[in-house]
């Protein structure tokens, strides 16, 4: 009887034969392909409009009809390779999609040294995205939120600071050292240690700013959807590299990090939002009407988007608490039955528009 396999199981299976397959070359041959796969790598992350590549002059394959690997050639005239150029340039296109297709066309090859060259590149491209272009951050718990799915609030205790401080416990800081005493290391708060990679932890578990500004705030988010994005390219390249347990614990490690500290910077500007309507109200400046643009993190696309709603219209209308609570609760059921949005995000959006109506119920 036919065993039934996963798809997990089937990309774990794809994931280990072609790792095994990159470990059966010879060592100037993997340093050629991982020189490759770096120029592919890099082009690729950096959203450039062509990318050119060179296949290996020889590599070890199976071949059926000895049925045991040896080493076989690549033609000399399919080594060269070059994808997108000038037309992408212009329309500021990267080139992604292009290299995919010609990835494929060259895995479809009848030459089996072209075919199994272009997946040994494929290979390559995503391992080194994966285990070379990302930093490893800490080993990390997160538990998903009530009634949600993606794990993202830290388990671990606080920690007590350490006398001996880790690598990964701190940052050093460039121009503070004595010659000869190395670099300064300055440990990070306990709240940011729970997280996957401290140096990009701008909230505490209370919302409280850890760096120096909401600029630097958002400067950390970036970062971790930039390293996101990137294991996004790898899988893109080579689905099977999910099966990777390096790509398991950086994506879990950082998902969970990106999407509460996500939500933190929401709730820090929805309360910069309420603190500016009250100095404005104050002052007597919301008389001529009032629109609000509040942040939410949107965790499928994981980045911070901006609900627009009207308060008050345009007019000489006097300002008064009670237009904001019925905006936030008009808003709010809006939002409910929304279905543009996963529930978590919209719980989250919910939570927001709460946030609003408690700052200007007055019963």
């Amino acid at each position: 009887m036919t065993e039934n396999y996963s798809p997990a199981s089937h990309l774990r299976e794809e994931f280990n034969t072609k790792q095994a397959l990159f470990n059966v070359q010879p060592g100037i041959v993997q340093r050629f392909i991982e020189a490759q796969a770096r120029n592919i790598a890099d082009a690729l992350v950096g959203h450039r409009p062509q990318v050119k590549f060179t296949l290996p002059d020889r590599i070890v394959a199976e071949l059926p009809q000895i049925d045991q690997p040896a080493p076989i050639t690549v033609p000399a005239e399919q080594r060269e390779q070059s994808v997108g150029g000038f037309r992408n340039r212009l329309a500021r296109r990267d080139v992604k999609d292009e290299l995919r297709h010609r990835l494929h066309e060259l895995e479809q090859s009848p030459d089996h040294a072209i075919s199994t060259s272009a997946g040994l590149l494929r290979y390559a491209a995503a391992v080194h995205m994966v285990h070379n272009m990302l930093p490893a951050g800490r080993t990390v718990e997160y538990r998903p939120d009530e009634g949600e799915d993606i794990p993202t609030i830290p388990v671990a205790d606080m920690e007590p600071e350490s006398a001996i401080t880790q690598a990964s416990d701190a940052i050093a800081e460039e121009g503070n050292s004595e010659a000869g005493r190395g670099d300064l290391q300055v440990p990070f708060v306990p709240a940011a240690r729970r997280f996957y990679l401290p140096q990009w932890v701008a909230f505490d578990d209370n919302g409280k700013l850890l760096v120096g500004g909401v600029q630097e705030a958002e400067a950390h988010i970036a970062s971790m959807q930039r390293y996101i994005q990137i294991l996004h390219i790898a899988s893109s390249i080579a689905s099977y590299i999910i099966a990777d347990e390096e790509y398991q614990r950086k994506r879990y490690g950082m998902l969970g990090q990106l999407i509460n500290q996500g939500r933190a910077l929401a709730r820090h500007k929805t309360r910069e939002i309420i603190e500016t309507i009250k100095e404005r109200a104050a002052a007597g400046s919301l008389n001529r009407g009032l629109s609000l643009s509040l942040p939410y993190f949107d965790d499928q696309e994981l980045r911070l988007d901006i609900l627009r709603f009207e308060v008050i219209p345009a007019g000489r209308i006097m300002f008064v608490p009670a237009f904001v609570v019925r905006a936030a609760r008009e808003e709010a059921a809006k939002r409910v039955q929304d279905t543009r949005f996963n529930a978590s995000t919209r719980k989250h959006m919910l939570a927001g528009l709460k946030m609003l109506e408690d700052a200007f119920y007055q019963p």
